[in-house]
């Protein structure tokens, strides 16, 4: 009987590489999500990215400050969601990925 081997590989996961923040939760994740507006929890619900129901909270408050308007709160968070996507693929993936290309074109209208 032969021994299957498998050939030693090291990946270096994508995960690794981030740059987003990661953080140790201090209360229960559920019952912060549930005293969210309904609105807010149906955004998160359907987020992207892993947002702690806090920080989206926060961003969201900010949001509604400067816009006077939750749905277009939500379409700021969208598009603030957007940008860090387009941030982090850049760095991770390098700028040829396609979603890099929205990062390089939001920082140079920006810069304008």
């Amino acid at each position: 009987m032969t021994r299957s081997t498998k050939p030693t590989v090291k990946w270096r996961s994508a995960q690794a590489k981030t740059e987003l923040r990661r953080k140790r939760r201090t209360e229960d994740p559920m019952r912060e999500f549930d005293r969210l507006p309904p609105d807010l929890r149906a955004w998160l619900a359907m987020a992207t990215l892993p947002w702690r129901p806090r920080s989206v909270q926060r961003a969201f408050e900010k949001a509604l400050k400067e816009t006077g308007d939750r749905s277009r709160a939500l379409a700021q968070l969208s598009a603030l969601q957007s940008r860090v996507i387009a941030k982090d693929t850049a760095m991770v993936f390098g700028p040829n990925h396609p979603s890099a290309a929205a990062h390089d074109a939001a920082s140079t209208g920006a810069q304008r």
